[in-house]
């Protein structure tokens, strides 16, 4: 094999983020293959490939949010793949911030107090008492507008979940229209851009308990299943396509597997911190992927181990 040399990061304080993205891939270890990350995504951005942006909903609990929404703002991705409540917490997070707390808080005492912790991060629950107020309005004015009389006389209304996300977000950007908070809002910037959000599990979390409530009394339905032949169309007809996926689950598998009626992403990039031996979703690498053909045999591929909150910034760095 043709080796290279491994190389010190020649790192001042005038580098700039972009440039030390550029600098990884001789410094050994995560460092290259970090580097090989931005390689594998500025290849995806220069062959124009249909690209996926995956990530578990505890990303936008910290902060990646805003960068997910300058994305969005630049129609970096075509699909959103995440769970919803990336949707939930971001919507929350336009009226009022999450809170830093640490690792080792009281959870005892926390719960007492009405705050919930996601790792290191506070949510009051004043948050949710908002939220249930929004949904309960938005679920009324999206089963007004779709709404449709069956044989029995009764109103049904059904959406997918990328209409379910278009919706909010159209919503929010009356509800919020000239707060500044809004542009912050990944959900508002894939509303105004167009990109579609697909949400496997539309009803894990704040927003699927909501819309249990609200079918004690109105019908409004939304059908898991409703992006996918969109979606796979999409996909069969591109050129080719890619992925970005942080973290892993069902935002991980749903994307791969929504590539494997093509033969496979032809472009992947896993951030995870997960392990691969106990055969979860989660710390499956990307060769594991070629197997089931949801990554092409051809694929340029990096899988980077660590915390997507540090390591995202600098993957996108060069494209921002």
């Amino acid at each position: 094999m043709a080796a290279k040399n491994v190389e010190g990061l020649d790192v001042t304080s005038k580098t700039t983020l972009s440039e030390y993205a550029s600098m990884l891939k001789s410094g050994g270890f995560q460092a290259s293959e970090l580097g090989r990350a931005v390689d594998v995504v500025r290849a995806m951005k220069k062959d124009k490939a249909y690209t996926f942006l995956a990530f578990t909903s505890n990303m936008v609990s910290g902060g990646l949010r805003e960068l997910f929404a300058e994305l969005c703002r630049r129609k970096f991705c075509d699909v959103v793949v995440t769970g919803v409540g990336s949707v939930e917490e971001d919507v929350m997070k336009i009226s009022k911030p999450f809170l830093l707390g640490t690792f080792n808080e009281d959870d005892k005492a926390l719960h007492n107090k009405g705050v919930n912790r996601i790792g290191n991060v506070l949510v009051p629950n004043d948050r949710y008492v908002m939220l249930e107020k929004l949904d309960t309005e938005f679920y009324s004015m999206l089963f007004e507008r779709k709404k449709e009389r069956r044989p029995n006389g009764k109103y049904r209304a059904v959406v997918s979940p990328s209409e379910l996300v278009y919706d909010y977000g159209k919503f929010i950007s009356e509800k919020f229209k000239g707060q500044k908070a809004l542009e912050r809002s990944w959900v508002y910037w894939a509303y105004r851009n167009n990109i579609k959000v697909v949400l496997p599990a539309p009803t894990d979390g704040a927003m699927g308990m909501h819309l249990a409530f609200f079918r004690q009394d109105y019908d409004l339905v939304v059908d898991a299943a409703g992006d996918m032949r969109a979606i796979g169309t999409e996909v069969g007809f591109a050129k080719k396509t890619g992925a970005i996926i942080l973290g892993g689950g069902f935002a991980k598998h749903h994307t791969i597997g929504l590539n494997i009626m093509r033969g496979g992403l032809d472009y992947a990039v896993y951030v995870s911190t997960g392990t691969q031996y106990d055969g979860s979703m989660t710390g499956a690498r990307t060769n594991e992927a070629v197997s089931w053909g949801k990554i092409s045999g051809k694929a340029k591929s990096a899988y980077v181990e660590g915390d997507a909150t540090v390591l995202f910034p600098i993957i996108v760095s060069p494209f921002l």
